[in-house]
């Protein structure tokens, strides 16, 4: 392809992937590999720069969209941005020196367990349930665990935020999406401070990404917010369907 066609590819890939993150996560399962297919001789840690520094936009569009209308539950979502802050920065740091093939099969068995789990409860998320009367301690579990993850990893990270706010905090999958875009917007904020200076992005691909994921996740956010938490539910299934997909896809290959 010309240098104008991957552009407009990975255009297209950014605008399918903010559509995606805004309603359920999983926009990497999108951008990701249409980078590594386009950019073939960049090196694995410029791609997730480029990857960050684009879809970190759309998210906090998203985030901002959903908090001008769902009442969201900041004394939850204040510790668990924070924990993930702090470790999203370390995940990316350990890039380097844990063998990334060892995740590969646990995190399929549990995106195995959250695809199962939700879809064998049919009400699961529908409506809110019951907040823990102490939730300082599992939010900051949360928001640590999973912004670790995401630094060094990332596949799946909104949509295990997602599961997390609707099983462990009892919030329904509309405001637990919506919750889940701030706690992953902070994550990709912490691997961008690795990764920006150590020189891994590439600005002038990163802004016309960044545009793109912005429209995506100005689209699937207005949808998610015009239809409720059903609407999130199956676009969870189908993203988390896929993500296990690809893992098992890239496992036997």
């Amino acid at each position: 392809m010309s240098a104008t066609s991957d552009l407009i590819f990975l255009a297209i890939a950014a605008l399918g992937a903010g559509f995606v993150d805004a309603v359920a996560g999983g926009g990497g399962l999108i951008q990701l590999p249409a980078l590594f297919v386009t950019l073939p001789g960049e090196v694995p840690a410029t791609l997730f720069g480029i990857n960050k520094g684009s879809s970190v936009f759309g998210t906090l569009n998203a985030a901002w969209r959903y908090s001008r209308r769902i009442a969201l539950s900041w004394h939850v979502l204040l510790p668990a941005s924070a924990a993930a802050l702090l470790c999203g920065y370390m995940g990316a740091a350990a890039v380097g020196w844990i063998p990334k093939a060892a995740m590969r099969p646990l995190v399929l068995l549990l995106l195995l367990g959250v695809w199962l789990y939700t879809w064998l409860r049919p009400g699961f998320g529908k409506s809110s349930g019951r907040m823990p009367t102490r939730p300082l301690l599992p939010a900051l579990a949360v928001g640590g665990l999973l912004g670790f993850y995401d630094g060094f990893f990332g596949p799946g990270t909104g949509s295990f935020l997602i599961f997390a706010f609707v099983r462990v905090f009892g919030l329904d999958f509309l405001a637990a999406s919506a919750s889940a875009k701030f706690v992953n917007a902070l994550t990709n904020i912490a691997a961008l401070a690795w990764f920006i200076p150590h020189g891994q992005i590439v600005w002038p691909l990163v802004v016309v990404m960044a545009l793109c994921n912005v429209g995506g996740a100005t689209l699937g956010s207005r949808l998610a917010l015009k239809h409720g938490s059903g609407f999130v539910r199956v676009i969870f299934l189908l993203v988390v369907g896929a993500l296990i997909l690809r893992l098992g896809i890239d496992m036997v290959g």
